[in-house]
């Protein structure tokens, strides 16, 4: 699937117009399911393959990649399969049962991890999953997402030593 056509389908697809209200708490005309593309594997093997050659372009000492629950649990699973690299997944809030992690996978202290955005609006999720894995002694100072809406979220991982890859930014999926 070429560039275009992944477009095309995010468009068509993923991309819903009417009234939204965004996790961030701000309002939308305009809605990206994530759902809707994570769950057609044309799609997510189409964008997985790309995940992984944006992290081997820009973050190409990447040990792991890490995809914040639920909805880049996917996106990191298939990135993987197409990088070869594990990845891991940060959990909004430690479990209270079982091993009580936060951040599901093995890993060592100390690794270079690139994270997994589905979308990202003001970049407060990513943000909060980034010190997770921080605090759990891994580094990541880059994370690559599906669709950027240009609203914030690139600035406000910036201010936390993170850069944002994005394949696709709103402004090439809505349509005039």
């Amino acid at each position: 699937m070429t560039d275009q056509e992944l477009q095309s389908a995010l468009r068509e697809h993923a991309l819903l117009e009417g009234d939204f209200v965004l996790r961030s708490g701000r309002r939308s005309k305009h809605y990206f399911d994530k759902y809707r593309f994570e769950t057609r594997p044309e799609l997510l093997e189409a964008i997985g393959v790309r995940i992984a050659a944006t992290v081997a372009e820009h973050e190409p000492e990447a040990g792991r990649l890490a995809g914040p629950e639920l909805g880049a649990v996917a996106l990191a699973a298939a990135a993987s399969l197409a990088s070869r690299l594990p990845f891991l997944i940060v959990r909004k809030e430690a479990k209270d049962y079982g091993t009580a992690n936060r951040i599901e996978g093995a890993f060592e202290a100390g690794e270079r991890v690139c994270l997994v955005e589905d979308v990202v609006t003001s970049g407060g999720a990513a943000v909060a999953a980034v010190q997770a894995l921080r605090e759990a002694g891994l580094e990541c100072r880059t994370t690559v997402c599906v669709v950027d809406r240009e609203e914030g979220g690139s600035d406000e991982l910036a201010r936390h030593g993170v850069r944002l890859r994005a394949l696709f930014r709103a402004g090439e999926l809505v349509p005039d």
